[in-house]
Order: structure tokens, then sequence, then C-alpha cells
């Protein structure tokens, strides 16, 4: 048996399949639109009419919507850069609902709330990295000592005394006090959550060190509160400044001891930490671990509308005014700010979520990696880094052939990725290689999502509809624009030509004022106004006016009825009496203040006419598409549309 001919044979029936579920309701231009998309356009339009349009009609104006769109893409109004890439953005924001994994990031968001009940006592040993990748394997080695030694019965407090690079913990033994979810990078909260109290952690990697930790108590999480202080500064070790900040903040509080309510002013006066002092001492909401240890415990230990005694921080004394509190917010609560944060690539749980994606759609498209060819190019990362000479050698060459993903039956070659990666360089083969398996990474999946988008346009009617009419909406958008609006706004002398043939269609039944309205500091200027408004052109009367007298003088062209100006009306229609507007001002008159019965040139009723005019462009623009573009429409198919 013929294999090309059944595998015809089968596509044909696929195509038979899809026809018979979507039928082709009309056919513009040799464009085929299917019944479903007609349906859903002609039930969004019936639900923004107060009265459901009837069908006959409906069709006539959706073919001129396809002509339309079909002229814009004769104009190539699709191909222009600007448009493409709004249209990709849009592709792929209306396709995020459909690429997400609700399960996953459920899993994830149950973790992070499951973590956030509970607070945890924490202590480190932390080497911060550098930009020199050399320096930081040499780091992370060192790091990997530590460990060691630790485990094998070094002291914790010593060595972190000793070793640590976080000024703000190592000078008491590494012990940071309670730290509370979502505060630290991923890796470093779990596992601060996973040591158990008292052991010793893997070395842990973070995006800005590598640390040990230690595990300490837990207690149930204590929400957030909001506080306002006042600090004199005291920092370093003399003992003068120290004696001087205390004697301070005691008076202070001998002050607000007996009221209260004087905290706010005397923050703001005396308060050495200018930033809150501004907002009366006031900080934003924080919980445990965002302030300072002997901070945090005091602020805790307060309740609500109560002023702590002095205390001291290594940045000098305090006091304290808690003010409110709330609880750890519910799951749901939580929910907006993890997606947040999840979804941002400096998140590390950013690439869970990615790496989760890649999986499920490379099962749902039969997606694999060549491991054979990435185990090859890393051996060569790993030897010689990411130079020219990699780029030469992975472009457009035999190897750059060689496939390294295949998706379905589609195989994506090395010198994909290769061009991906063309503006990156790194001289040190550790960090080389890390940067190549992310870019793998991420290139594999934007690869998946792109089938998958792919798929969602051909298989999914509320993705495909929901997308087409974004398109075809912005093509006929910026069509408009060219072929009428613009073209109609900016013929100056068709606007003048069109008005004057049809001035009987511009009537007012109120007169108006025509002329220039000037409000004046007082009747001195308003003199020098008048003079200087004898010699200069009406062209430029605006501008050289407003220039002479900057600040002094008010000057605008006015076109009013009667009954809209008040200083109009009082100046040209024996109006009632009135003021300038201008704040300040004492006088107003008009410069060549004429009274019109009707328009006298088509400025006066610029918006009709323009509109007028925009109007007949579209006219004739409908009846060249009516002509330029043939419509067929499928009678059978029609008359089955749900009304």
């Amino acid at each position: 048996m013929n294999k090309k001919f059944v595998a015809g044979a089968g596509v044909t029936l696929f195509a038979l399949a899809l026809m018979a579920k979507d039928p082709v309701i009309m056919t513009v231009n040799g464009v085929d639109v299917p019944k479903s998309e007609f349906e859903y356009l002609y039930g969004k339009n019936s639900q923004q009419q107060l009265s459901q349009q009837p069908l006959d009609e409906y069709v006539e104006m959706f073919k001129l919507y396809k002509m339309k769109v079909e002229d814009a893409k004769a104009e190539g109004i699709d191909t222009t850069a600007a448009f493409r890439k709004e249209m990709e953005q849009y592709r792929h924001d209306l396709a995020a609902p459909y690429l997400a994994d609700s399960v996953f990031l459920e899993k994830l968001l149950k973790e992070t709330y499951d973590r956030a009940t509970q607070e945890v006592e924490v202590s480190h040993i932390m080497l911060f990295k550098s930009q020199n990748p050399a320096e930081n394997a040499a780091k992370r080695q060192r790091i990997d000592s530590v460990r060691d030694a630790l485990l094998s019965g070094a002291d914790f407090t010593e060595l972190a005394a000793g070793i640590s690079e976080d000024r703000g913990s190592n000078q008491r033994g590494g012990w940071m006090g309670y730290i509370s979810a979502q505060q630290y990078p991923y890796s470093f909260e779990v596992a601060a959550y996973a040591t158990p109290e008292g052991e010793i952690s893997g070395v842990v990697e973070s995006p800005v060190g590598y640390h040990v930790l230690k595990g300490g108590k837990r207690r149930p999480a204590r929400g957030k509160i909001q506080a306002a202080h006042i600090l004199k500064m005291a920092q370093g070790n003399d003992s003068a400044t120290d004696s001087k900040a205390r004697h301070e903040i005691d008076s202070i509080y001998s002050i607000v001891k007996v009221n209260p309510s004087a905290f706010s002013e005397l923050a703001t006066r005396l308060s050495d930490d200018r930033g809150s002092a501004r907002q009366g001492g006031m900080l934003p909401w924080f919980g445990t671990g965002e302030m300072v240890a002997e901070f945090d415990s005091v602020a805790f230990s307060l309740t609500d509308n109560s002023i702590s005694e002095p205390f001291r921080t290594a940045f000098g004394w305090h006091i304290i005014n808690r003010i409110a509190s709330r609880p750890i917010p519910s799951m749901e609560q939580m929910k907006p700010e993890f997606l947040a944060r999840v979804t941002n690539p400096q998140d590390e749980r950013y690439s869970l979520v990615r790496d989760n994606q890649t999986s499920r759609l490379a099962a749902k498209h039969k997606a694999k990696l060549n491991d054979k060819v990435v185990e090859s190019i890393e051996r060569y990362i790993s030897t010689n880094a990411l130079d020219s000479a990699f780029y030469a050698a992975y472009g457009n060459t035999s190897d750059g052939n060689l496939t390294l993903i295949t998706i379905g039956g589609n195989k994506i070659p090395v010198s994909a990725l290769v061009y991906e990666m063309k503006n990156i360089r790194q001289a040190n083969p550790e960090a080389a290689l890390k940067i190549f398996d992310n870019s793998l990474a991420s290139f594999y999946n934007t690869s998946l999502v792109e089938v998958e988008i792919d798929r969602l346009e051909r298989e999914e009617p509320d993705y495909r509809n929901l997308l087409h009419e974004y398109i075809d909406g912005s093509l006929l958008y910026e069509v408009s624009v060219k072929k009428i609006w613009d073209k109609a706004a900016k013929d100056t002398e068709g606007l003048k030509d069109y008005f004057e043939s049809h001035r009987d269609n511009y009537k007012w039944s109120v007169p108006h004022a025509k002329g220039y309205l000037v409000q004046t500091l007082n009747d001195s200027i308003a003199d020098e106004v008048r003079k200087m408004a004898a010699v200069t052109g009406r062209d430029s009367i605006v501008n050289t006016i407003r220039k002479s007298f900057k600040g002094t003088v008010s000057i605008e062209k006015v076109l009013v009825e009667k009954g809209g100006n008040a200083m109009v009306d009082n100046l040209v229609f024996d109006g009632a009496p009135t003021k300038p507007v201008k704040k300040n001002f004492e006088s107003f008159f008009m410069i060549d203040p004429r009274i019109l019965t009707e328009p006298e040139e088509y400025t006066d009723v610029r918006g009709l006419v323009t509109n007028d005019y925009q109007n007949e462009f579209q006219s004739q623009w409908e009846d060249e598409l009516r002509k330029k573009y043939p419509v067929k429409v499928n009678q059978k198919v029609l008359k089955s549309v749900k009304k």
C-alpha cells in the first residue's frame, strides 16, 4: 500500500473534519472566514446594541469590515516592525492564562503560605559573590570548607564572627533573629525553614552569596505592624556621642510619656532619621526580620497605641510609637503578590515555573533535547568558555546545523540558539557554562511556548477569535487613519472647498462673537496692548503679545456663542457686568470683535466640516473596496448562524 497516499488521505479526512466543525461562512479576497469567528463577532455586536441588528444588515457591515482589513494588508500595514511587535506582544499576553499551570502555581503558593504561618530563627555564615567568576569559585570552595569544619565540631559562633561577611549578623555570631516567608531569596528561605533546630544546612547559593545556615526555633507568625519612631543617632563606640544621644532621647521621652499626642511633632523636629521624620516618624508596615533585631524585638513587644521606653540599636537611641497591627494575610490575599514575584525573572522561583512549563509542553508536543549535542557543547564551553571561537564553531557550520531540539516532527538546529546568544561573551568557563545552560533552558521553553500558541490559534476558538478581533481591529484603525481621518484633516484646501460647497449645512441658531479676548493686570497695560495690536499682524498677534507682556496679559482667539462666556457677553452682547476670570487681573476687552450670525469660514465649524468631509472620503473608499475585493457568502452556512 502507498504510505504517502494513506498519509494524504489522513490529512484530508482531518481537514474535512475541521471544515465540518467550523465551516467557511464567507470568503473575502480569497481569505476564508470561519463560521465561529462570524458568530462570535455577531453575538458581541448584538450585546452592544439596544436591539439586535438584523442578520442581513450585519452581513453587509461585516463584509466592509473584512474588505478594509484586506486593504490594510494591501497597504503593508501588517508588515511594519511596530505593528508586528505589538501583535506579537498581544498574542503572548492573550495566551498567558492558557499556558499557566494553575496546579503547580497553587502548590508553590501553598508551600509559601505554610512557611508564612511560621517564623524561624536563623543564624548563618555568608560570603558575598563578586563580579569575578574565579573569585566566586574560590569563595564556594571556602564555604564548603567552613561547612566541613562545622560538621566536624567547630564552633558556629566563632566561625561566623571571624569569617562571615554579613556585617549585620557576624558580630552576633551569625544570628539574624527570626525571619518570615518572602523576605529573603527563595533558596535561602527554603533552607532556613528546612534546617532543624541546632543542625547545619548544606551550602546555599543565593543570588547575592554563599551561605551555611544553622537551624533555630520556630514560633507562630506575628503579622505586620505600623509604627513611628524617633532616633537620636549614636553610631560607633564614642561614649560622649552616646551619652549625648541618650540624654536627648530621655528628654524627648519625658515629654511623650506625659503627652503622647506630641510624638509626631517631636519626630518631625528632632528625629535624626530624616526620611521618616518628614512623615512624623512614620515607618512603612513591617514584619519580623525587616528591622534590626533590637528594634524588631521592642516593636513587637508593644501593644497597639503604646510608646516604648528609650532603647539602643547599632544606629543609636530610639523611641517607638506602635500604632497598629495586622495578622498574616490569607492564602487568597497573598496570591497577587506571590504571582507577581514568581513571574519576575529576578525571582529564583521563576525558573521553577519555567521548567515546569517546559516539562508539560515537551510531553504534550513530543519534544526532546539532543542530549549528545548538548553535552558536546558543554564540554567545549567548560574548556574554551564563550568567546568568538565558540560562535564560529557553532554558527552556520556543520556543528551549527546539528539538531538541538526536536518538537513533533520539526527540528531546531544549534545555530538558532547560538544566534540568540550572539552578544554574550564570558571568559570564565564555569560562569560561561551557567550562562549557556540558562540560555538553553529559556530557548527550549520559548520554542515550546511558540508551538503551543500556534496550537491555540488553530484549535481554541475563544483564543483565535479574540486574537483575530484584536489584529483586524488594529489594522482597521491604522488604515482608517491613513485613508480617511488624517487624509481629510490635513487637506486644508479640500476642507475649504467642501465648506464653500455645503455652506447651507452649517447654520447657527444663536449669534456668535469672534475676535481676540484680552485680560490684563491693570488698565495701563491694557492701553499698551491696544497700541501694540494696532500695528501687529493678526497672524502673529497672539504670540507677540504673550511674549511682550509675559505674566501680565492673557490673550486668546475666541469664537463663542451668545451666553457662552460672561466676559464676551458683557463686551459684545450687552451682557451683565463681570470681572476677568484670570485671578488678580483687573481689565478685559476684545480686539477686532465681530458678531456673526453664520460661519464665515470653515475654521469656524472645523469639527463639523472635518467630520462630514471624512464621511465623504469614507463613502468613496467603501465604493472602491466593493469593486476591488470580491466576496463570496455561503448562504447555507449563513442560514445556520445563531440569532
